[in-house]
């Protein structure tokens, strides 16, 4: 079950599952976060303060099979949360990247951010509950990766993973940023739209990536 909504984060804590304890994740986050264990999360790996749930698709995950597919819809299907998903891209992961990218973008409509080990998925962490503390005083159930576009381009990690279209370098993901606002939205847009924005060969290509 996903039993992460009945726990009420502090800004600037962080609850991680008890299954992370003493990883390489979980010891880099250590004395840069509060990090607290608790093994009530479900299907949760870390919950933030803003009611953001972080899922963590480690490197053996995506080797060992397709329980970490089934864990992803069943978060989907009967959570309210928000999920963010970090992917661990390596050489040996790398051929399973693009199923998951279509899973967890195009067809559960979660933002996917890829990072190549677990000590980039916790310095990512470190920025997501920094945003939550520089945050606080507005509305508390806002998402970081559904605010305004102006905001919104000044998350590195968002513009890292529109660049990751191809086609699309720094400027082209700053427009489509600045348009649309968030990684939903652009995954939701028709080709008119994107024309609109690049123009009609690269927006053919965005739609089809």
């Amino acid at each position: 079950p996903v039993t992460a909504g009945s726990i009420v984060v502090p800004y600037g804590h962080v609850i991680g599952n008890e299954k992370w304890r003493g990883s390489e994740v979980a010891q880099r986050l250590q004395g840069k976060v509060r990090l607290i264990f608790e093994d009530g999360l479900g299907l949760v790996d870390f919950h933030l303060s803003n009611r953001t749930c972080l899922l963590l698709i480690s490197e053996a995950d995506l080797v060992a099979g397709d329980e970490f597919k089934r864990r992803l819809v069943m978060f989907r299907n009967a959570s309210s949360l928000r999920g963010i998903v970090i992917v661990e891209k390596t050489q040996i992961s790398d051929q399973y990247y693009l199923g998951v990218q279509k899973l967890v973008v195009l067809e559960l409509g979660m933002v996917l951010l890829p990072v190549a080990n677990q000590g980039e998925a916790s310095q990512l962490i470190i920025q997501l509950v920094s945003f939550c503390v520089r945050d606080q005083s507005r509305d508390r159930s806002t998402n970081p990766f559904l605010r305004k576009p102006r905001a919104q381009l000044a998350e590195p990690a968002v513009l890292h993973t529109v660049q990751q279209i191809p086609g699309v370098g720094k400027t082209k993901a700053l427009l489509l940023l600045q348009q649309f606002g968030s990684i939903h939205r652009l995954c939701n847009a028709s080709i008119n739209e994107l024309e609109k924005v690049l123009g009609q060969t690269v927006a053919v290509q965005i739609y089809n990536f």
